[in-house]
């Protein structure tokens, strides 16, 4: 019984834990943590070198295409109702033909469930596949918005290098080590967050073969699908579905530069049909049965939005992305304190290592970036963040000029943080 002063002997409640920091690891909570440190004092724009949304900048807005394709959706009255669980059939349709062009076979609308982005087709995998003693090969670096699912969802997770010397290329040696009799699956991130590495060919073949030694499905995360500029073109990881069964995760989010309008995708490629006979599609059904749905009109602006975008619009995103990459490469060659292993030939990100020894007064990667942040308003996200302590990932995905000026000021910080001799 509560008393006067409103305390209580005793509440029979209190706030999960788990969320709490689960939600300490992701991007968005540590970027978070960095911009608390910003002098409110300073006149100099603050410089986003730590985020994935490029939305924001002019030179990365959307195509005309798709604005009018969700103002048709909207004013067409014809999506104003709840969509069915896995997504209206129009959109999965639509959906199934452009991914099939990249495929050996054909995709049905049966093998599409349209979600919340991204990121809700992560949280529905993982929960699907979180049985008892359960556990999930991640890649490291990845991206923490898995482990922090997998927390909540209570499935183990376990990590597998990915190799700087080799393009970051997946450590194979080592997955085949962590997987025991309860290893359901492993994650791979192509083109890559945060490495900005594209997979050859080989590789994914490799990495199928691996996977159907192991018994495991291989959960393909290609949100940022054909944003490559290097040597290798990109490879969808369903080409290999025959192999072993793909769980392919997707969006509208960062090739149409759109991911405020939460459009996302998880897509069965399993010819040999493992995955419903293992019961994995009636799991994922039950999820999106007590979850919620992307915005119906949305859905219903895809068919239009897939089938009428030119290609010149992601020719020119690309070119910007590439000369960014190549800027930012060069730039972070000439700064002593930091080394890039590869330059980027795809996505939005290069992973960039610290070299503490001829820095004074910065502790590590976390300390690193709160006083960039603080010192010359530029944003980094510390490498701690993707699972590789004292490497920082930076993000080129940023007006040309704002890009040019951020990388000048986190040169002006490191030469004045280098050690005398």
């Amino acid at each position: 019984m509560a008393v006067e002063n409103g305390s209580s002997k005793k509440w029979c409640f209190r706030g999960n834990e788990a969320l709490v920091k689960s939600s300490a690891i992701t991007v968005r909570g540590v970027l978070n943590m960095v911009m608390e440190n910003l002098d409110p004092n300073e006149t100099r724009p603050v410089i986003p070198l730590g985020h994935g949304d490029p939305s924001a900048f002019p030179c990365f807005k959307t195509t005309p295409v798709a604005e009018k394709a969700i103002s048709n959706a909207l004013f067409s009255a014809k999506f104003n109702g709840y969509s069915p669980t896995v997504g209206v059939l129009p959109a999965r349709k639509a959906l199934a033909e452009y991914l099939s062009r990249d495929l050996p076979y054909h995709l049905s609308p049966d093998d599409i469930y349209l979600t919340c982005g991204c990121a809700q087709a992560i949280e529905v995998i993982l929960t699907a596949l979180a049985c008892p003693n359960a556990n999930i090969l991640f890649p490291k670096p990845g991206f923490p918005y898995y482990e922090a699912c997998a927390s909540v969802s209570g499935l183990e997770y376990r990590h597998f290098d990915l190799l700087p010397e080799n393009n970051w290329e997946v450590d194979l040696d080592a997955v085949e080590a962590l997987s025991d009799e309860n290893t359901v699956a492993m994650v791979i991130i192509n083109p890559g967050n945060p490495c900005g590495n594209v997979y050859s060919q080989q590789h994914l073949k490799k990495v199928a073969e691996t996977a159907r030694k192991l018994g495991i499905i291989v959960i393909s995360d290609e949100v940022y699908d054909h944003l490559a500029f290097g040597s290798n073109p990109f490879m969808p990881m369903g080409v290999f579905g025959s192999i072993a069964p793909v769980i392919t995760l997707g969006s509208i989010s960062k090739r149409w530069i759109v991911p405020g309008w939460r459009l996302g995708w998880l897509v069965t490629n399993d010819p040999n049909g493992i995955l419903k006979k293992h019961g994995v599609v009636d799991s994922v059904k039950g999820f999106l049965n007590i979850s919620t749905d992307p915005a119906t009109f949305v859905q219903g602006a895809l068919p239009e939005i897939l089938e009428r975008t030119k290609e010149d619009f992601f020719s020119k995103i690309v070119a910007i992305l590439k000369d960014s990459a190549s800027l930012s490469y060069a730039k972070v060659k000439e700064i002593p304190c930091l080394t890039c292993p590869s330059k980027p030939e795809g996505s939005m990100f290069l992973m960039v290592k610290l070299n503490l020894s001829t820095l004074d007064s910065i502790q590590d990667d976390v300390d690193f970036c709160v006083k960039l942040a603080k010192e010359e308003s530029v944003i980094v996200l510390p490498g701690v963040a993707v699972g590789l302590k004292n490497w920082l990932r930076i993000t080129f995905a940023i007006e040309p000029s704002s890009l040019n000026d951020g990388l000048s000021r986190l040169k002006a910080f490191c030469e004045r943080h280098v050690k005398k001799e």
